[in-house]
């Protein structure tokens, strides 16, 4: 079965696209080697601070209070963003904020755009919308230049070209250059400054010939209208302020109320994501200004299913993300499946969390993504805001099980245990058949369950239950509601 949302293509469930991720070999090794390089330099960025736990607290409880008031916020941040010259838009869903960057392309009568690495837009399909329109829109990020020229799909939060080796790169510069506008040197070589230099001359003409520019941000302060985004490549500061017009597309739970608070983020951001103690590019923007930087500023403020998030107050944890990609370098399941088995813009552990809460667990693929986890716990222990992954995940599965969209063998399986342990009688039974059938215990199990114990024994089964020992060895044993005879049970 396959998922559809807005403006990307079908795509299979995970379990689909992980058995066939798993079985790509160069994809591992590219995945291993980048995800272990960036977490061990993640690590000791961190040992740095002494205080990170307080920064993670910090973090954590700013932005608790920060969804809990959004709705004064965001009009707070509105009648900034006004004031000083900006205009803000309000876009339900994804649909909407497609149609609005549309229309205020067009009114400026310009048919392309460059673009600052943006995940709101590519949960949008915002570039497809664009194209079909007659508007190109060109990514100046590199790696989101190596995905666009690669005609590919982002994989990772903070590398979206992560599960390319530089060889790969350079066939697809060679390859695709030209179709985009300069083309790439003769003798390109694969060494990164050399594949750095095309791409820089490749981009040079588009920043600056657009007359628009389409970004994200990072961050919104509400008390100032300003916008921020980080980044380590400069592209940023150029979409920023050379083109005439600047349109902003976030999502309304990226919102601080003040600059004090955005000075913690600041903090937990660059050491969490690129592993450095300050971010080589902050750029921040409020409204516009004589003679200074884009003479137009539109923000499209996006829900598109932030708000049914917001309103699950386990769920809600998901809109703390400051996108930093941590969690994606601790998983073992994205290490091995990489991040095209999610069929989203949100990879890894956070897209698992985030993504069915956006579009609804209506779909195979989304109801599947609750599951890509093993539950260890990696992705809570680094998550620089202390999100609860593992927590969000148990509680989504409990969801996809209330719509009856887990495995049918597995409903009932589940239904037949709920039967046998609610009844302490029942249970004790069942435990001394199991007993007696003890040397029938199979050591692989048949049908679709034979993948379970692929990689798994069936757990042997004792000589005889607890129950039964501590009778035989206490002259009483646990009474059939509970806990030791005489002892009431706890």
């Amino acid at each position: 079965m396959t998922a559809v949302h807005l403006g990307m293509p079908a795509f299979p469930s995970f379990p689909e696209a992980a058995e066939a991720a798993t079985t790509d070999a160069q994809l591992r090794r590219n995945l291993r080697n980048a995800t272990h390089t960036i977490r061990d330099k993640r690590a000791r960025a961190v040992a740095e601070l002494s205080d990170w736990a307080g920064l993670r607290a910090a973090a954590a409880a700013i932005k608790n209070r920060t969804l809990r008031h959004l709705d004064h916020y965001l009009l707070q941040l509105e009648e900034a963003v006004t004031k000083a010259g900006g205009r803000v838009h309000w876009a339900i869903d994804a649909a909407d904020a497609n149609r609005i960057v549309a229309e205020l392309v067009k009114a400026t009568g310009e048919t392309h755009v460059v673009k600052v690495k943006s995940m709101a837009t590519q949960e949008i399909g915002l570039n497809e919308a664009l194209a079909a329109e007659g508007i190109t829109a060109y990514e100046t990020d590199l790696a989101e230049l190596i995905v666009q020229l690669g005609d590919d799909r982002p994989s990772h939060i903070l590398v979206p070209a992560i599960h390319r080796n530089r060889s790969e790169i350079r066939e697809i510069f060679v390859r695709a250059m030209g179709r985009w506008g300069r083309a790439a040197p003769d003798g390109l070589t694969d060494r990164p400054a050399d594949l750095a230099e095309a791409a820089r001359l490749h981009l040079r003409e588009k920043f600056l010939s657009a007359k628009v520019a389409v970004s994200g941000a990072n961050f919104m302060v509400a008390e100032t209208g300003t916008l921020v985004v980080v980044e380590s490549e400069g592209n940023g500061r150029m979409c920023l302020t050379l083109p005439e017009t600047l349109i902003s597309v976030v999502g309304i739970e990226k919102i601080v109320p003040t600059w004090q608070d955005l000075e913690v983020y600041l903090q937990l951001l660059p050491r969490s994501s690129t592993a450095e103690r300050m971010n080589p590019y902050t750029s921040t923007w409020t409204g516009t200004a004589e003679g200074d930087g884009p003479r137009e500023f539109h923000l499209v403020l996006l829900d598109n299913g932030r708000t049914g998030a917001l309103a699950d107050q386990v769920g809600r944890q998901a809109l703390r993300c400051i996108r930093c990609s941590a969690c994606l370098n601790v998983c073992p399941v994205y290490e091995r499946a990489g991040g095209h088995a999610y069929g989203s813009a949100y990879p890894g552990p956070i897209g698992a969390i985030l993504t069915p809460q956006l579009r609804g667990i209506t779909s195979a693929l989304d109801a599947s993504l609750p599951y890509a986890s093993s539950l260890c716990g990696a992705c809570y222990e680094v998550c620089p805001v202390a999100i609860d992954i593992p927590e969000v995940l148990v509680h989504l599965r409990e969801r996809v099980a209330e719509t009856g969209k887990g495995h049918p063998a597995e409903r009932t399986a589940m239904r037949a245990a709920r039967w046998v342990l609610e009844d302490p009688a029942r249970l004790a039974r069942a435990q001394r058949l199991a007993t007696r059938a003890r040397r029938f215990r199979p050591r692989h199990l048949p049908g679709p369950a034979a993948a379970w114990t692929d990689t798994r024994e069936v757990p042997r089964i004792p000589e005889e239950s607890f129950r039964d020992w501590w009778r035989r060895t206490q002259g009483g044993g646990p009474r059939a509601g509970g806990g030791p005879a005489g002892k009431g049970g706890r």
